[in-house]
């Protein structure tokens, strides 16, 4: 296995751990998830497809908002108080699950 793809788990696996680790630990989960956060949107700014159609370049623009939602929900973790955080992660993980079934598809549509 490659070592982006693995790193590109790494950073998803934590992700989930911090969120869950946030409300039965919240000092230390909002650390694990922002280490998670930052790994994962740096490895899919890194891995992200290159050229290809309008479409595929859109759905790779998505996917970057994305990451950077679920890097600014880790930002609000250290910031408020409340959960404002749940709707920034929410909408990043609506625009990764949208491209993460997309992106494949455009792709093999190119082919």
């Amino acid at each position: 296995m490659e070592i982006k793809n693995v790193l590109f788990q790494i950073g998803g696996v934590t992700l989930i751990a911090g969120a869950l680790a946030k409300f039965f630990l919240p000092v230390y989960g909002a650390y694990i998830y922002a280490a998670g956060a930052i790994l994962f949107a740096i490895m899919q700014f890194i891995c992200r497809p290159r050229g290809g159609s309008a479409t595929l370049r859109r759905l790779v623009f998505q996917q970057q908002i994305g990451g950077i939602c679920i890097v600014a929900a880790a930002a609000l973790m250290f910031t408020h108080v409340r959960n404002e955080w749940i709707v920034a992660m929410f909408l990043g993980a609506i625009f990764e699950l949208y491209t993460a079934f997309r992106i494949p598809q455009e792709l093999e549509k190119q082919r």
